[in-house]
């Protein structure tokens, strides 16, 4: 297929990260011609986040549990990013059943539309949760995974199962770990939501949140905007198919020392409370980039001040528009 007219397919791009590809996309499409599809049944994502660019994507409202309506969609696709998911370590312990099937279910039947499609190319959001706690820092694709949450372990099963489909129906796959995405359209609004949209809804709003544990515990916080170019460069890479790739900074930064960093930017004090450590969450997290900068360009550009500053500005535009 001429590269004029290809087609990339977003499960998923409604949501958070999607809405970052998506865009990522259509800049590309814009250059090099193609189309984007979404697919989507809003679950976990929100038709807003894709309101400014809603007219130039093909959109199908589709439950990815549906077998059946996902070949269609696909159907002349070149690339498939696979990222719908119920996103959430605390929500898979709480009521683990709509989490395992979106999340294994619903991946094998993206993997097996996909080859029934004859798709070129599966990217598949895998997450830094597979490898559960390790005593070694920087996390290296290597290590032996110890998933400590339903969710790790239902996104650590969607890595080996497009890996199988790799094997054994020649479908190229690349997974990616990713390491605590955050930026725009995160959404602070559920009890499930990333730590860092709950932190900026606390910021903007003059009160002090609650951190589960001692907040000493560190993430590798990775703006959306690079993770949503890995994904490209994975779409592309040679040589990568079968394979797994962190999709982090190589940053390592305690949750205590981002609060402390967002207060500085906006001058305030608002010392955060503490609670009970959260069942499933890791201690400390730091992805090894190596491997996916030699095999896939990997080339984060934004620093954790910059993509805090950029997020914290973003969320200042959403309340001020808020009626």
């Amino acid at each position: 297929m001429a590269s004029s007219l290809k087609k990339y397919v977003v499960t998923g791009g409604a949501g958070f990260i999607g809405s970052a590809l998506v865009r990522t996309l259509l800049q590309r499409v814009q250059t090099g011609g193609g189309s984007v599809t979404v697919i989507d049944n809003l679950l976990t994502g929100n038709a807003a986040n894709l309101e400014e660019v809603r007219d130039n994507v093909e959109w199908h409202k589709l439950d990815i549990r549906d077998a059946d309506s996902l070949a269609p969609a696909m159907a002349g696709a070149d690339t498939v990013f696979h990222l719908a998911a119920i996103p959430s370590v605390p929500r898979s312990i709480d009521d683990p059943i709509p989490s395992h099937s979106v999340n294994i279910d619903g991946t094998f039947n993206v993997l097996r539309a996909a080859q029934l499609a004859k798709v070129r190319r599966v990217v598949y959001a895998a997450s830094s949760s597979a490898y559960g706690d390790t005593e070694v820092l920087p996390k290296s694709e290597g290590m032996l995974p110890q998933p400590l949450s339903p969710y790790a372990v239902q996104k650590l099963v969607g890595e080996q199962y497009a890996a199988a489909f790799s094997k054994c129906y020649g479908l190229e796959t690349v997974a990616l770990r990713f390491f605590n995405v955050y930026g725009p359209r995160q959404d602070p609004s559920s009890a499930y939501s990333g730590v860092l949209s709950l932190f900026m809804r606390h910021l903007l709003a003059g009160t002090r949140p609650q951190i589960f544990g001692d907040g000493e515990q560190s993430r590798d916080f990775t703006y959306v905007e690079d993770v949503a170019e890995l994904c490209w460069k994975a779409s592309q890479a040679t040589g990568v198919s079968g394979k797994m790739y962190n999709g982090g900074n190589g940053g390592c930064y305690t949750l205590n020392e981002i609060w402390a960093l967002l207060q500085r930017m906006e001058g305030v004090e608002l010392p955060a409370t503490y609670g009970e450590p959260r069942a499933g969450d890791v201690r400390a997290s730091m992805a090894d980039t190596v491997a996916a900068k030699r095999y896939l360009g990997h080339d984060p550009q934004v620093s954790i001040e910059d993509g805090l500053k950029r997020t914290l500005e973003w969320y200042r535009g959403q309340t001020a528009n808020t009626p």
